[in-house]
């Protein structure tokens, strides 16, 4: 029998045991470039251990909901930021950790202009987009040895609207 997730909207409140919503929210921390451009300033903790940050651009093939949830994967040296190239909206999928596995997963909807960090160490879906190009910037751990952990459910989930 599968589980069914209803995906939840994405607020920094229901996300910040996982991570960080990079967003424009809140108040302005300072203005820039003339008055022109609003610095919404330091909005995710990054994370490495043993490495560097990086940038890279990943392209996703787009999903359909309903979604089958059958893995999460966490990285244990460096927290992970997805950073939509789009206004389209993704799916982020988190778990807590449970003694070295993930609990009951969450599955949120992302809202136009929102992006995530992932706390290092957290459990998490893959890269899901809902609409082509699924194109993302990237901020993650460069370095060498292993940095990826993955779970795979003895029964999958489901994820709805």
């Amino acid at each position: 029998m599968t589980t069914v997730l209803n995906l939840l909207p994405l607020t920094s409140e229901a996300f910040a045991p996982f991570g960080d919503v990079i967003e424009v929210a809140g108040d302005v921390d300072k203005y820039i470039n003339q008055g022109k451009c609003a610095r919404y300033h330091d909005r995710a903790a990054l994370d490495f251990r043993d490495g560097r940050a990086g940038i890279s651009v990943f392209q996703s093939e787009a999903f359909s909901l309903p979604i089958k949830l059958d893995m999460v994967e966490r990285h244990p040296d460096g927290s992970q930021a997805f950073l939509p190239l789009s206004d389209k909206p993704f799916v982020v999928v988190v778990a807590p950790d449970e003694d070295g596995v993930p609990g009951q997963p969450i599955a949120f909807k992302t809202a136009p202009g929102q992006g995530v960090n992932y706390h290092r160490n957290t459990w998490h879906g893959v890269l899901t987009p809902l609409h082509a190009p699924g194109l993302f910037a990237v901020v993650d751990r460069i370095g060498t040895g292993p940095n990826l952990e993955e779970h795979w459910f003895e029964e999958p989930f489901t994820i709805t609207e």
